[in-house]
């Protein structure tokens, strides 16, 4: 698993790809990533299954601000991402949340 971080010009937009690698997907046959960014929605932003097996979606985000999401696999599994910029305690259960930072350096 991991995050692909790209910002536009004016450092006002955060196009992140939330990746699920073949390995990670454990033969799962969807995943989806929920988090802030869609409310929590179990099935609003379904990833993409490419060729190699893994899992892709990219989602445009307001930048400055830092996301917390999870992937679910095949409707039932909730996973963190193993390479997420951080983690926090889920309000809701016992596990943490992955976070994604989309902060930029002005530089």
């Amino acid at each position: 698993m991991s995050l692909k971080k790209t910002f536009s010009k004016d450092k006002k937009k955060c196009s992140v790809t939330f990746i699920v690698s073949a390995e990670a997907a454990k033969g799962a046959k969807k995943i989806n990533v929920a988090g802030d960014f869609n409310s929590w929605s179990s099935t609003d932003t379904p990833l993409q299954q490419e060729l190699d097996g893994s899992f892709t979606v990219t989602l445009d985000l307001e930048a400055g601000k830092e996301y917390q999401f999870r992937y679910i696999l095949d409707g039932i599994k909730w996973e963190n991402d193993w390479n997420a910029d951080k983690y926090i305690p889920a309000p809701f259960s016992n596990a943490d949340n992955s976070v994604v930072v989309c902060i930029c350096d002005k530089k």
